[in-house]
């Protein structure tokens, strides 16, 4: 397992330096920083705050996914689905909670909310072109690779 080193900053008291579950688990919990509970509304959502900053070097990018208990047993998770956090942003990491359940859900500050994982990735030249290259697959779309 690689390692990389990501600088944080606590932003206000009581914030919480993101962690990992388990030695193998690939995404650090984020945790609430709320100075009230929030009630999430079904079908709504709600901007949490994290009260953490972070310097992510160049050439990674922080993904902030759902934490699946979280999501199975209360439905809240994050509205975007996948957050992306890019290395030049220095501001606080929020988490936009939709609430899918069809109960009310309450976010309390300490609350483990997501999970980051931090990752390399490749920044594409993008090249218009008139013609691109022939697969066996072509234009097939949602559903073309299935057998049923």
């Amino acid at each position: 397992m690689k390692t990389e080193t990501v600088r944080i900053k606590l932003l206000a008291p009581g914030a919480k330096q993101p962690v990992y579950g388990s030695d193998g688990a690939a995404g650090a919990d984020l945790f609430a920083l709320t100075d009230v509970d929030v009630d999430v509304l079904p079908g709504q959502t709600a901007l949490i705050g994290t009260g953490i900053s972070m310097e992510i070097p160049e050439g990674f990018v922080g993904l902030v996914f759902a934490r699946s208990g979280l999501a199975a047993k209360s439905g809240l998770a994050p509205a975007n689905k996948v957050g992306v956090i890019d290395s030049d942003y220095r501001g606080e990491i929020k988490v936009a909670l939709h609430n899918h359940s069809g109960a009310v859900r309450t976010v309390k500050n300490g609350d483990r909310i997501a999970q980051i994982v931090i990752a390399p990735y490749v920044r594409a030249d993008f090249v218009q072109e008139d013609a691109l290259s022939e697969t066996g697959r072509a234009d097939g779309g949602f559903g073309s690779t299935g057998t049923r």
